[in-house]
């Protein structure tokens, strides 16, 4: 049996706000207040959509980037970035396109943030506790995370030059960067170290 999901449209209800005693300037304002609501939550679904969407563009860019494909044969290994490749174009079909106003200095702030974090995400394979401190520091940059006080000035500057939107989006990614690497299988269990 195939069941259909509702999906429920946003709607102003103009019951609310229709009363005599009020005026049509306040009853107005009142409609408007409701809109501005359904425009706020709509933001923040879609951002939440692009978040999700980086995300899986993260993931994709650690696995191609992973210690595990060198223990795969040349065959498997082709096949493993062909199938990464097929899902990033098969992501690449969906467009979130949530408008942050910036100016020139924002976007190049914003510009030099990402290439920091995309060097890091590429970074891993060659030095992942190293990595994993520089992630650490760049939280510490953007946000009053605990990181035994290490803050990255570069990024720090980086960060600073964007728009609050942008901080807040980038704090998110950072933060699941972190819990990527943490997860991850970067680092040997402690019965593969080697003393």
């Amino acid at each position: 049996m195939e069941t259909h999901q509702t999906i429920e449209l946003p709607h102003v209800d103009e019951s609310n706000v229709i009363s005599d005693s009020e005026s049509p300037k306040t009853r107005v304002l009142q409609l408007l207040d409701q809109v501005e609501s359904i425009v706020e939550k709509l933001r923040r679904d879609a951002l939440k959509m692009e978040e999700d969407r980086d995300s899986v563009f993260t993931t994709l860019d650690t696995i191609r980037n992973s210690d595990m494909l060198a223990e795969l044969s040349d065959n498997d290994h082709e096949d493993i970035l062909r199938y990464a490749e097929r899902i990033g174009n098969r992501c690449m079909t969906i467009e979130v396109n949530v408008r942050t106003n910036r100016d020139q200095i924002q976007e190049e702030a914003l510009h030099q943030v990402n290439h920091l974090i995309d060097g890091l995400v590429v970074g891993l394979k060659a030095d992942p506790s190293g990595m994993k401190t520089k992630c650490l520091s760049y939280m510490s940059a953007c946000t009053s995370y605990q990181s035994d006080g290490i803050t990255d000035k570069m990024f720090e500057t980086a960060i600073l030059g964007c728009t609050l939107d942008d901080q807040k989006r980038i704090k998110k990614r950072l933060s699941g960067l972190l819990e990527y690497i943490n997860r991850g299988h970067f680092f040997p269990a402690p019965e593969d170290k080697m003393f």
